[in-house]
């Protein structure tokens, strides 16, 4: 576990928007990043651009040529970032509003049988599974996750699944816990006993960590949120395999080619997440002597992970002459201290406190956190630990070990505040 060395961090830094100021809140540490990760300058600079542009695609001028090639670039480029070479790529309202279409899509095209997920899935798997089992007449299965861990693993899977199974989900990486589940692992699990079962999964926590891997992962549909992974609102991606796009699906009559896409999609949606690849691609360049652009973005996913990992040790176990969190009595992380799973998030609550107030105290420090509340976004994770609420600090690659310190100094006052 290694930090980026202070040259490559100031030339991260300085590629992302409002890294260290917010522009209504003034200078502050950003820890919100599961919430929506900064933005990269160029995204900035490609929205406001193709914001401009009136013309649309299809169109026999100039222009629009120019809208298409933008399209089929972006496409491209998101081929080589989630190594996906079949399928197709495609954008829609929101990540949310993809996984819906992709999971009534497989529920509603398949035999009766079982849908089968996990407690751990963010809602937006969980309530669409939930809402097409029930009119397709199929049965929704929930695994129970590992309250201790976090997570759920292949073998909890393997345990579940039957030969009658239709549709799997996966979540790639929770936005409570912090924890990644073993995609590849988990699949095959699911594909020993229901080889032909649709596979889709949530990479939308997952995405900005890096090491997107989609032909190592054998299912049929993977889904991200931008926003969350350095582009914008408004949009999300999403993959479909061959076989799940040959399902009957929402387009229109006679279109050519199973498209997904529902009228005319924004080309800047498209141009921004080329920026987002482009990204990846440069900092590969600057950890590895690659010279292959796929090679180059998996040495950049291996960096953010390592970088990554450091900072969540130095927030667990001290960094300098502060203590970490593990050392702090008052605090309890959820997940466990040396959890292997952890992706740059680490969740806790503190004896004796509220976790709205916890998150204000650290505010008024200058340290942007977020609360989740045991609610319909985040009581299947509370809920079973007996917690009303807990403090996310989520990081990512261009945060820095001085600003966890600055995390630690902070939580330190508050908790000697409660004593």
């Amino acid at each position: 576990m290694t930090f980026f060395s202070p040259e490559l961090m100031t030339a991260v830094r300085d590629r992302f928007a409002l890294v260290e100021e917010c522009p209504f809140e003034g200078k502050r540490v950003f820890f919100e990043n599961a919430g929506g990760a900064l933005t990269l300058n160029t995204v900035v600079e490609t929205s406001a651009k193709m914001a401009a542009i009136p013309d649309n695609q299809g169109r026999d001028n100039p222009a629009a040529h120019a809208l298409v090639a933008m399209i089929d670039k972006a496409k491209d480029d998101m081929r080589v970032l989630f190594n996906a070479p079949e399928g197709q790529f495609f954008v829609g309202e929101s990540g949310t509003e993809l996984l819906f279409r992709l999971i009534r899509t497989a529920v509603m095209g398949t035999p009766d049988g079982i849908v089968l997920g996990s407690t751990v899935e963010h809602p937006a798997t969980r309530s669409a599974c939930a809402k097409w089992a029930e009119a397709a007449g199929k049965t929704h299965v929930l695994i129970a996750h590992d309250d201790d861990t976090g997570a759920v693993s292949a073998e909890a899977y393997a345990a579940a699944v039957t030969p009658d199974t239709q549709v799997a989900t996966i979540l790639h990486t929770s936005p409570v816990t912090g924890m990644g589940m073993d995609v590849a692992a988990i699949a095959k699990a699911i594909r020993a006993v229901a080889p032909e079962a649709f596979i889709i999964v949530d990479g939308i926590q997952h995405a900005a960590h890096g090491r997107l891997d989609i032909a190592s992962y054998g299912i049929d549909g993977y889904v991200v949120s931008p926003y969350k992974v350095f582009s914008r609102h408004g949009y999300g991606v999403a993959w479909a395999s061959d076989r799940l796009s040959a399902l009957p699906h929402d387009h229109l009559l006679n279109a050519p080619g199973e498209p997904w896409e529902l009228g005319t999609r924004d080309t800047g949606a498209y141009v921004t997440f080329s920026d987002v690849v482009d990204y990846f691609d440069w900092l590969g360049g600057q950890v590895s002597h690659a010279t292959d652009r796929r090679d180059r973005i998996v040495a950049a996913g291996a960096a953010i992970h390592a970088h990554e990992a450091a900072l969540t040790d130095a927030m667990i176990h001290g960094t300098g002459n502060l203590k970490g969190l593990a050392d702090m009595p008052e605090v309890t992380i959820i997940g466990g201290v040396d959890n292997p799973r952890r992706e740059g998030l680490v969740s806790i609550s503190v004896k004796g406190m509220d976790a709205p107030d916890v998150v204000t105290k650290l505010r008024e420090r200058g340290i942007r956190t977020h609360t989740r509340k045991a609610d319909h976004y985040s009581g299947n994770i509370l809920d079973p630990l007996g917690l009303p609420g807990a403090i996310r600090v989520s990081m990512c690659h261009y945060n820095t070990e001085a600003e966890v310190a600055q995390f630690l100094q902070a939580m330190r006052e508050i908790v000697e505040e409660t004593d």
